[in-house]
């Protein structure tokens, strides 16, 4: 019982840090997962099809950040990088 009480202490600190962290630089997270994405384009090789998805995903991101549509840039991107995950795994083939 304690330890499940202390996992819960644990868990519900870690999740209020985190927000508190990610509200303060949304613009940092929407940069970053571009740059992730424009990394992982290097790292792997990916379909023609994927490649021209990924390159119109992150235009699409660009231009959201500037817009000043930060939640959603980070969402587009966030999308993207799931999506190149899943085809780098093997688990969407």
């Amino acid at each position: 019982m304690k330890r499940s009480v202390l996992l819960g202490l644990f868990v519900t600190a870690s999740m209020m840090a985190s927000t508190s962290f990610a509200a303060d630089k949304p613009a940092d997270l929407c940069d970053a997962n571009i740059q992730t994405i424009t990394n992982a384009k290097t790292q792997y090789q990916s379909s023609a099809e994927l490649n021209s998805r990924v390159e119109a995903s992150v235009n699409k991101a660009k231009a959201l950040k500037a817009e000043g549509k930060i939640d959603d840039c980070v969402a587009e991107t966030q999308q993207t990088i799931l999506e190149i995950r899943k085809t780098s795994d093997g688990t969407n083939k």
